[in-house]
């Protein structure tokens, strides 16, 4: 199959990337980041997450962040509503765009989630209902496509299972995450095709993680099946806590290069986003782990 012309990136740096991050990132920092990522020309930015602050107290601040920054024209600023409570907050903050997240693996949904596949489903039934009511669109997330920490590798049509009930419940959009980075390009292809049996190829996209430096492999695998929309992560922000040194997600910068390389359209400046990933390690105190980044960096510092 042909490449795709074009692809949709999915920035999701200032919520998956900074959640686990054990100091607080002030609010005017994180502001200042998903403004520099929206001037990019990134057009989707995830600004955020709606959960209990005992959990991730990191986004404890979402509302204040939302509040602050200026909406550019044609970037959407999504967060994450796992429940009632948090989307009730996101309808006040004005989002456009909210997402669930549920996982393909029973153990990590007991672990993640405080409850079965099946429960978590009908929980996100209620909450999928309600923002379609009030004009905001539902995105999904499947999480440990192709491996669990607990339980190993997973079976694709446990994935597709999972994928084709959010759609039914009005996602417009599957984000399929290898949470532990330990998918490879043929496992990958395996996985999509299963699941477009299911969802159409357009509705899908990839969120993998390079814990064993295969995430550009495997987006290059899924974007030969039709995969148009991915998931990434400025500077390569972000960690697991289930899988012992994972790098966490894919560098949005190291996307980028790919892409550029491959003739494929963004809309993204890769030299904007890379600048934008060393403002925020800088505040961090880190190196970036993108490759390109470091690459990069002579001339944008």
């Amino acid at each position: 199959m042909r490449l795709p012309s074009k692809v949709k990136i999915v920035e999701v740096g200032p919520r998956d990337g900074l959640q686990n991050e054990p100091g607080t990132v002030p609010v005017d920092v994180k502001v200042a980041l998903i403004e520099r990522l929206a001037e990019a020309g990134t057009p989707v930015v995830e600004s955020g997450s709606f959960v209990s602050p005992k959990w991730v107290p990191q986004m404890a601040d979402t509302a204040d962040v939302l509040a602050a920054i200026t909406r550019r024209p044609g970037t959407v600023y999504p967060v994450l509503t796992p429940n009632m409570t948090g989307l009730r907050k996101a309808i006040d903050a004005g989002v456009e765009e909210v997402a669930i997240f549920g996982a393909a693996s029973e153990t990590f949904s007991q672990r993640n989630l405080n409850c079965s596949i099946a429960e978590s489903l009908d929980r996100f039934a209620e909450v999928a209902s309600a923002a379609e009511n009030a004009g905001i669109r539902v995105r999904g997330y499947v999480s440990c496509v192709l491996g669990c920490p607990y339980e190993g590798d997973i079976e694709p049509a446990a994935v597709a299972a999972v994928a084709e009930h959010l759609s039914g419940l009005g996602c417009y959009e599957i984000s399929l995450g290898d949470t532990i980075g330990v998918g490879t390009p043929a496992r990958a292809q395996e996985m999509v095709d299963e699941v477009a049996r299911v969802v159409p190829i357009e509705s899908l996209a990839a969120h993998f993680h390079d814990t064993y430096g295969q995430a550009l492999a495997n987006i290059l695998a899924v974007l030969e099946r039709g995969v148009a929309t991915i998931d990434c992560s400025v500077a390569g922000l972000g960690g697991c806590p289930y899988a012992r040194g994972a790098s966490g997600n894919v560098a949005t910068e190291d996307v980028l290069y790919m892409l550029n390389g491959l003739g494929i359209g963004t809309g993204v400046d890769l030299d904007a986003v890379a600048a934008a990933g060393l403002f925020i390690c800088g505040v961090l105190g880190r190196e970036p782990s993108s490759k390109v980044s470091q690459a990069l960096s002579a001339h944008l510092r």
